[in-house]
């Protein structure tokens, strides 16, 4: 397509090369036909000289004659079979039932509207309404105890300060596998190549996996132990005294902190809390299903992004990876998470309980 800002020469040599039907005259070119036309020449000396076709000058001539200028009236075209109207009761149902699937939402809207409409069409309805479909976040599921228990605990919390927050030490596990099997969730084929068998996505029913326990605080990374297999309390206290003591002492050189983990089972046996009495360790009260306000599921996070690039082939290779990325993790990203808490608070709060975008 020609482009609008050329000169009269530029053009003149642009249309020595066949236009395609429908392609534009700029305005330039068409108050030159219309100067020349009314200077008294003819129609066919005009196109003649300009190089355009007859009907093309005959076109411009007849819309200058009729309405007195050379601007397009924008054409009428197919009505809309959705008004503004139907769109805004579409955008209100689609928020109202956000996890409707198109064929539901087309289904309601066929009796709602009543009118003949296809899945094509409501798609099309809702990118007009300003929405689109997306993969929803996985988040755990808090009843109505859990957000009340989470609101109160966030406003407990709420006055301490991010020097405060920078005395915990965070601690969590989390489960890394070995990604082999999958290579991704799309895939750039063509209609019939559906069953083609390098457009499968592969999976393994049972990978290899690994469990990981670690720690962080705001001055850096503490230790990191790895094994196979499930957890219960002995182990968790042997995980403590052989890993989390010694970080302690590094991270924080005899300053005091408070030791956080989760509500799991093997954190809040009866051996566990008494084994922490006797080592005098203080320990943050966790609110249930919170991985949200701790800042230690963003470290798994990245480090599991960083697994889905590098892809470890064996258990091995998965270990050493988990080991290298995790200490190149650097302070100052600890420090911002860590000073992020006190947002999470507020953010809790705002949603009374609810869970966050963290």
């Amino acid at each position: 397509m020609i482009g609008y800002k050329k000169s009269l020469s530029e053009w003149q040599c642009l249309s020595e090369v066949k236009m395609g039907r429908g392609s534009p005259i700029p305005p330039m070119l068409q108050r030159k036909i219309v100067e020349q036309y009314q200077k008294g020449v003819s129609q066919r000396k005009i196109a003649k000289s300009l190089k355009l076709s007859s009907s093309t000058v005959h076109n411009i001539i007849q819309r200058f004659r009729e309405s007195g200028t050379i601007s397009v009236r924008k054409g009428q075209g197919r009505k809309t079979i959705l008004d503004a109207r139907d769109l805004r009761a579409l955008r209100r149902h689609c928020i109202t039932y956000r996890n409707a699937t198109v064929m539901e939402i087309t289904t309601w809207a066929q009796e709602y509207f009543q009118k003949t409409l296809s899945v094509n069409t409501i798609h099309r309805a809702i990118r007009r309404c300003r929405l689109k479909l997306y993969r929803s976040k996985k988040k755990p599921y808090l009843n109505m105890i859990q957000k009340r228990r989470r609101f109160l605990w966030a406003k407990a919390h709420l006055k301490w300060t991010v020097a405060k927050w920078k005395t915990v030490l965070w601690s969590d596990e989390s489960k890394f596998e070995v990604l082999f099997g999958k290579l991704g969730r799309h895939v750039i084929r063509t209609k019939e190549d559906k069953d083609n068998p390098s457009c499968y996505q592969r999976s393994v029913q049972k990978p290899a996996s690994l469990m990981v326990w670690g720690c962080m605080s705001a001055c850096g990374m503490g230790s990191l132990h790895i094994w196979k297999g499930t957890i219960n309390a002995e182990r968790y206290i042997q995980v403590l005294e052989q890993h989390m003591l010694p970080s302690r002492r590094r991270l924080f050189q005899g300053r005091p902190c408070i030791f956080q983990h989760d509500n799991a089972r093997p954190h809040t046996a009866s051996i566990t809390t008494s084994w922490l009495r006797r080592r005098r360790i203080r320990v943050l009260k966790w609110p249930a299903c919170s991985p949200d306000l701790s800042p230690i599921e963003n470290i798994w996070r990245i480090i599991k992004r960083k697994m889905r690039q590098r892809r470890p082939k064996t258990v091995e290779q998965l270990e050493a990876c988990i080991r290298q990325e995790w200490d190149n993790i650097p302070i100052p990203k600890l420090e911002q998470l860590v000073s992020s808490v006190p947002r999470r608070l507020q953010t809790v709060i705002k949603r009374r309980g609810d869970a966050t975008q963290w």
